[in-house]
């Protein structure tokens, strides 16, 4: 019998994203990249807490000596622990009144990766980022909504998916150096007129198998690392975001979701994974 998700929490997102578990104080982090919103979701309590911000964020990841970074319209922030802004660390090269970070993950030594989103598809002027104490990287161009970020266990592989393009990619990735090389495609999705479904958000497990969100599928797949389709979870909301693994030992599977058109979706969905998922780690201002 196929394991079922259920809502844990009605959140009421316009567009939830970049779930991340915070293990040591046993919570969620999420956003709300339109409604301009920060989440913190207790499951064990069932406290929720919501922080206004003054513009779109995209994502959102743990920082060293606490608090965040976080990628908005605007650029690279830090945060404080309350969501405030302590400083911007890089800023958004693209045009802000059509582009904004979208998707970022922690690489196994601590650099932050960030995708943003071409709104205006516009040809595909969005690209996929690198943060360290070097500076701001762009390490893929060409993409129309960059998504999809995901590291194997051993670092030495970078997922990340092109959502309109139905694709996803897979690279041979040097963590000692940050190097993103060989890219080529992982899956690609064939749409239909009664299945848009399309890769979103994405987590890894210990087996190194990649769980992507299928928005506007209704569905999570688990693929496994030479891309064949090993699990598909069906979820009661039409445009999951992205998938983390979180709870105790990392076994719980959260989906953040976005509302469709009839103000369905928008809340917080759990599955009991049966498997971990691999360890996101914080990032490093000074790798």
């Amino acid at each position: 019998m196929t394991a079922l998700f259920e809502a844990v929490l009605d959140a009421g997102c316009a567009l939830g994203e970049s779930p991340v578990w915070l293990a040591d104080a046993g919570v969620l982090m999420f956003v709300d990249i339109t409604g301009r919103r920060l989440h913190r979701f207790d499951p064990a309590r069932g406290d929720h807490r919501a922080v206004p911000l003054d513009e779109d964020i995209g994502c959102v990841a743990p920082c060293l000596g606490g608090g965040f970074v976080a990628g908005l319209r605007s650029g690279l922030w830090r945060l404080d622990a309350a969501g405030a802004k302590l400083g911007l660390l890089a800023t958004n090269p693209e045009p802000h009144g059509g582009n904004r970070f979208n998707d970022g993950k922690v690489d196994p030594r601590g650099r932050y990766y960030a995708g943003t989103i071409d709104e205006l598809k516009a040809g595909g002027t969005a690209g996929l980022y690198r943060l360290d104490r070097r500076g701001l990287v762009r390490v893929a161009s060409g993409l129309m909504t960059s998504n999809g970020l995901a590291f194997a266990p051993d670092g030495r592989t970078l997922y990340h998916s092109d959502t309109p393009r139905f694709v996803i990619w897979r690279c041979d990735y040097e963590p000692e150096t940050g190097a993103v090389e060989n890219r080529r495609e992982f899956v690609r999705l064939e749409p239909t007129a009664g299945d848009r479904g399309r890769p979103d958000g994405a987590a890894v497990d210990v087996e190194g198998c990649y769980w992507t969100a299928l928005y506007e599928g209704a569905r999570i797949h688990r693929y496994d690392p030479d891309g064949r389709l090993m699990a598909s979870f069906p979820l009661p909301a039409r445009k999951p975001t992205m998938p983390a693994f979180g709870g105790e030992g990392l076994r719980t599977l959260f989906v953040t979701t976005a509302a469709d058109e009839g103000g369905e979706g928008g809340g917080l969905y759990a599955l009991d994974a049966g498997i971990a998922g691999a360890p996101i780690p914080a990032f490093d201002p000074g790798v």
